[in-house]
């Protein structure tokens, strides 16, 4: 048995963060949280089931239980931690996405376990298409699994963000 240990450096929330003392096979969410401290990213069902994992990987979304971070080396990766908006209150130099307050506001979040795969599956939706049919809400939320809110909560904060941006134009 090879305990072959590489060095790798990922692109991750537009930061180059290197990858010590790395098993080469790691999966890039067991990286993401255990390795370079950013837990947003859930880890549920490690099958890519139920969606608690998904990052953007060069502008798709992905669940990050599957993919090798080793495999990630040349990529861009967003995780809910790089999701938050750019701007100064105060001293505080970063605050929550429209997306993150929407799901707040309109009570989509529970337990908050699979809140991070489904905020950033809604930002990817948005970004591409920013005046979805509901069909395509559901689709693009469809690989993500939630126990508690029974998706209605869900769909109020997509709609709560189509609207806000709608009229913020």
């Amino acid at each position: 048995m090879t305990t072959d240990h590489q060095m790798y450096t990922l692109n991750i929330n537009g930061a180059e963060r290197p990858v010590k003392d790395s098993w080469i096979g790691e999966s890039l969410l067991y990286v993401l949280r255990e390795r370079l401290d950013l837990p947003g990213s859930k880890g549920a069902c490690e099958q890519g089931e139920c969606g608690s994992c998904t990052v953007l990987l060069d502008g798709d979304a992905v669940c990050s239980c599957l993919v090798m971070a080793a495999t990630a080396v040349d990529s861009t990766i967003t995780t809910v931690e790089g999701l938050l908006a750019d701007t100064v209150i105060g001293d505080t130099a970063r605050v929550i996405s429209d997306v993150q307050a929407a799901f707040v506001t309109e009570g989509a979040v529970q337990c908050g376990f699979c809140t991070p795969g489904l905020i950033v599956a809604v930002h990817h939706l948005l970004e591409h298409n920013p005046s979805p049919s509901d069909i395509e809400v559901k689709e693009a939320i469809s690989g993500n699994i939630c126990r508690c809110t029974g998706y209605g909560r869900i769909f109020a904060a997509v709609n709560a963000v189509i609207e806000t941006r709608k009229k913020s134009k």
